[in-house]
């Protein structure tokens, strides 16, 4: 099992619909990565389909940099033939090539937009992140790797759509968080990443609805602005409350699992938790028995109201 850190909760912030907690840990020992945005930009990692006539549920991953990268549960890679998010977090070792496990969310469209993908800067919601946790987990559990179940995940991309009242011709998630660009924009320079938080939890419509926690401040600093759009996202739609949830029991939850070692889609130790229903999920990825990333989606809140 992985050494789960001792988890503190810091000062809430706040901007509309939309409240971070960020999270504190004592200092430990870390991973050694590149993030994969960082790896993807200076060519040290390259992602395209896994042949010419690509495969929906995989991406070809290939890593010349000295460092493993990290992908990351629910980030948008867009490019090639359709755009794809991850399904797990994922850590491709050094100078190796492999697989990433993904999802589609661009329904409409099969055909090259370029060779190589490229990160999108956006995270998918907790909503859609939740799709991915139940159906990956069952199969990875079952030793069947990390596919999602694919048609839910577009059910999901079409729900948020039509809630945002946005359009695209190709059905591409990217073109409703692009509808958004300025309310994207708003809510990440109100909710800025405090020095040292190592993970957020996230409250929408008085409901704790995601937890995400690092290694390091670093790298919480840097994918934080990021995680912030897929929680914006499900925030404009939400109705408002002044519910204040119990942020410790949702801790104490993701802390306590119960966590099932499954094999990793990378290197490292994957673990799952939860069940079918309307339960929490979990997913953590460590290496050398620290864990790299965790996280914990929670029921969604209810009712949810158009913008």
């Amino acid at each position: 099992m992985f050494a789960f850190p001792h988890l503190r909760a810091g000062d809430a912030l706040k901007h509309a619909n939309l409240t971070v907690v960020p999270l504190y840990a004592d200092a430990s020992e870390v991973a050694d990565y590149l993030l994969s945005d960082i790896a993807l930009a200076d060519g040290s990692a390259v992602v395209e389909e896994v042949t010419e006539s690509g495969s929906v549920p995989q991406l070809s991953v290939v890593v010349t940099a000295d460092k493993p990268v990290l992908f990351l549960e629910g980030e948008e890679l867009r490019g090639a033939k359709q755009n794809r998010v991850l399904n797990t977090s994922v850590l491709v070792a050094a100078k190796s090539k492999s697989v990433l496990p993904v999802s589609c969310v661009e329904q409409g469209r099969w055909r090259y937009a370029g060779k190589h993908f490229g990160h999108s800067g956006t995270h998918a919601s907790p909503k859609m992140r939740r799709v991915l946790k139940e159906t990956v987990s069952r199969k990875a559990r079952s030793g069947e790797g990390h596919s999602s179940d694919q048609g839910a995940v577009w059910g999901e991309v079409s729900r948020q759509m039509s809630s945002h009242k946005s359009e695209s011709m190709t059905m591409a998630m990217s073109d409703t968080f692009d509808a958004y660009r300025d309310q994207l924009s708003d809510y990440r320079s109100n909710i800025e990443c405090p020095e040292g938080a190592i993970g957020l939890a996230a409250i929408v419509g008085g409901t704790v609805v995601s937890v995400d926690v690092f290694d390091s401040p670093e790298t919480c600093k840097k994918v934080w602005p990021r995680v912030l759009t897929g929680l914006t996202m499900d925030a404009l739609e939400t109705a408002p409350s002044e519910i204040e949830p119990d942020i410790g029991a949702a801790l104490e939850q993701f802390r306590a699992g119960p966590w099932d070692a499954v094999r990793a889609a990378g290197v490292g130790e994957e673990y799952r938790s939860g069940t079918a229903g309307r339960t929490a999920h979990g997913s953590a990825l460590a290496h050398g028995g620290k864990l790299v990333h965790g996280s914990m989606v929670f029921p969604e809140p209810e009712p949810a109201v158009v913008v």
